[in-house]
């Protein structure tokens, strides 16, 4: 898809444009004249960009993806283990948080260490950039506070405090004006990134809030707690719209798919749930796994959903037909990671048996095992290109493939 960004009445605001049914022969010219009927904002000078955007789209469906992925570098990283891995958006930089209290920033192409973000008084566990800009990173801690950090000099630009518990999740908006960071004092916090100070304070969860998620348009925040619920809130005023209750056990996971319409749902339960993002009604319970899940991921067209489970198997549902269109089997341990590549034809797992593998989206089919670790690995990313892995383990090491 397509973001378009445009300022009405004097406000920043975002529409997303849905490119579907874009195929390697389509005529983009056709295209750029339909999209610009339907949509008013796209006068004739953007419409050269929209032409250039949807050739580049075109060309990264046309190319053929049967690549191996190879070790490329063991980064010897923290005294302590990892708690998580993330890209910035051209997937130049890559940062690690650990046990060890802090984050560290790499340079992908050479490996080598670029910062070491310090100052946090216990385990960074929650780490993010500010993609798709990637000048800022936020760590969150369980020393009860969140820090703001530029990527290019490694300074800490801000501390947020005013959590009363460890936080255990964080994540941007897409617009990089706000961080959002969960707690497991029950409550999530919007902060404002230019001010450097708290904007509202999400309370209503009677438990732990460990999973949560900004809309791309960025007017909307859910949040996944221990108390078995999720809830949809207004990120201006920081009201309550919906809560989604169905779920018979904690949460693990919430995703909005890229057009804002639906939300995904995992929990330890063992399933999970499908709902309408506008009314919060709930949509499907995709069934099927023995054991609790404990990741969801939309692809990036938001038409299929992968679900981790405890179980050691993964599951790829149909998000219109809520059918499972293939299964992953073959990891020895619980699935703790589960994420597509960008293209949305590839899918990568992280798993307790020690490796990450590599999937076939469309069949389930294995295509290869990353093997190497000697501990179990919880974390593991793509880079935008998707011809780069990197994955976190417990034996304090990181790896990029």
């Amino acid at each position: 898809g397509i973001i378009l960004e445009y300022v009405q009445g004097g406000e920043p605001k975002t529409r997303s444009i849905d490119l579907l049914d874009l195929r390697p022969d389509t005529d983009v010219m056709v295209l750029a004249e339909e999209i610009q009927k339907e949509e008013p904002l796209i006068t004739a000078s953007c419409k050269e960009q929209v032409i250039y955007l949807l050739r580049r789209l075109q060309e990264k469906l046309g190319e053929e993806d049967d690549r191996k992925f190879y070790l490329f570098k063991v980064l010897r990283a923290h005294v302590l283990p990892l708690t998580n891995v993330a890209f910035n958006k051209s997937g130049s930089r890559f940062i690690t948080g650990s046990y060890d209290r802090t984050c560290k920033v790499w340079d992908t192409t050479s490996g080598e260490e670029l910062h070491t973000l310090e100052g946090h008084r216990n385990v960074v566990y929650a780490i993010a950039f500010n993609n798709p800009y990637g000048d800022k990173i936020a760590t969150g801690s369980f020393d009860k506070t969140c820090k703001l950090w530029s990527t290019e000099t490694g300074k800490c630009y801000y501390t947020f405090r005013g959590h009363t518990a460890e936080i255990v999740c964080l994540s941007f908006n897409l617009q990089s004006t706000l961080v959002a960071t969960g707690s497991m004092d029950t409550t999530a916090k919007l902060w404002d990134i230019e001010k450097g100070e708290e904007t509202v304070t999400l309370r209503g969860h009677s438990a732990e809030i460990i999973a949560l998620s900004f809309n791309t348009t960025g007017d909307r925040i859910i949040t996944g707690s221990f108390d078995h619920t999720v809830a949809v809130w207004d990120v201006g005023t920081g009201r309550k719209l919906h809560t989604l209750i169905g779920h018979r056990g904690e949460i693990s996971s919430a995703q909005f798919n890229w057009n804002c319409s639906l939300i995904a749902t995992g929990s330890m339960d063992k399933t999970c749930m499908l709902w309408n993002a506008k009314t919060g009604t709930h949509i499907a319970t995709l069934t099927g796994h023995s054991d609790e899940i404990l990741d969801i991921c939309f692809d990036y067209a938001g038409q299929r959903i992968a679900t981790a489970s405890a179980d050691g198997s993964g599951r790829i549902y149909n998000a219109e037909t809520k059918k499972c269109i293939a299964k992953i089997e073959g990891h020895g341990g619980e699935i703790s990671k589960i994420c597509f590549n960008p293209k949305g034809n590839r899918i990568l797992t992280a798993s307790s048996d020690k490796t990450v593998r590599l999937w076939d989206a469309a069949t389930g089919e294995c295509i290869q095992i990353l093997e190497g670790h000697n501990d179990e690995i919880f974390s593991c990313a793509f880079n935008y290109k998707g011809n780069i892995i990197i994955t976190g383990s417990k034996d304090n090491t990181c790896r990029i493939w």
